[in-house]
């Protein structure tokens, strides 16, 4: 059975594309950002609202918290006596959010450019029941791609000489004795080889199912909160 620490690696890397991770801050594993987070939480957003704070402007999401994870969520900045998350306005690279968007949070308690831990890595959005992991784009991102199948094509058979221009062979004419009609011809309608419903076929006519990529453990909440807090337990 692979460790927690193993699992925690394998999700916020291979389900993190390269091209999504935020270049203002190098790419973390989910146990050094549960590490670093001064807080853990599951909550959900609310409509984002922009606040002007001198010379500064915030972009600020109320957050209901229906878990916390780790840390003490009254050290949060608030809004209106509410914990929210401050978001610096204008600075790019940041995932897109939205409201009534679910996610565990792992956060900064002190006020900065960005709350989340590895300044945009520590988002991991709950969609349709499943943890999730946002790119820049706001897509959830699940899987990793399924390898191309490794199943040769079939090798085309060359005519025999000769042959060339000569019509099949159609089936036998009325009384004749003995006659039957040869396999593959009219009346089957599937020749050998043909292509077969939800799979690729082969040279047999046998087909290859299409793989399922399979689900990363972590996507179920209860054991994604669990790594968390081990995470947080490990020496």
């Amino acid at each position: 059975m692979k460790s927690w620490a193993g699992l925690l690696a394998a999700f916020a890397l291979s389900a993190f594309p390269p091209a999504a991770q935020t270049a203002a801050a190098p790419p973390l594993t989910l146990t050094q950002q549960a590490k670093k987070a001064e807080v853990i939480v599951r909550g959900t957003l609310g409509p984002s609202r922009q606040v002007k704070e001198g010379e500064v402007s915030w972009l600020v999401y109320p957050l209901t918290i229906t878990e916390t994870i780790a840390g003490d969520v009254a050290t949060l900045p608030q809004l209106e006596g509410k914990p929210a998350l401050y978001l610096l306005d204008s600075v790019e690279g940041l995932p897109t959010l939205r409201a009534d968007q679910e996610a565990f949070f792992l956060l900064y308690a002190r006020r900065q450019d960005s709350p989340f831990v590895g300044f945009g890595q520590g988002v991991y959005p709950v969609e349709n029941g499943r943890v999730t992991r946002l790119d820049q784009e706001g897509l959830a991102v699940t899987s990793t791609p399924v390898p191309p199948s490794s199943t040769p094509s079939p090798t085309p058979i060359p005519a025999a000489p000769g042959t060339a221009g000569t019509p099949p062979a159609g089936p036998a004419l009325s009384g004749t004795p003995g006659a039957q009609t040869a396999p593959g011809t009219a009346g089957t309608g599937t020749d050998a080889g043909s292509s077969t419903p939800n799979g690729t076929a082969t040279a047999g006519g046998a087909a290859t199912p299409t793989p399922t990529p399979p689900e990363n453990p972590l996507a179920d909440p209860g054991k994604f909160r669990d790594a968390l807090r081990a995470a947080r337990e490990a020496k």
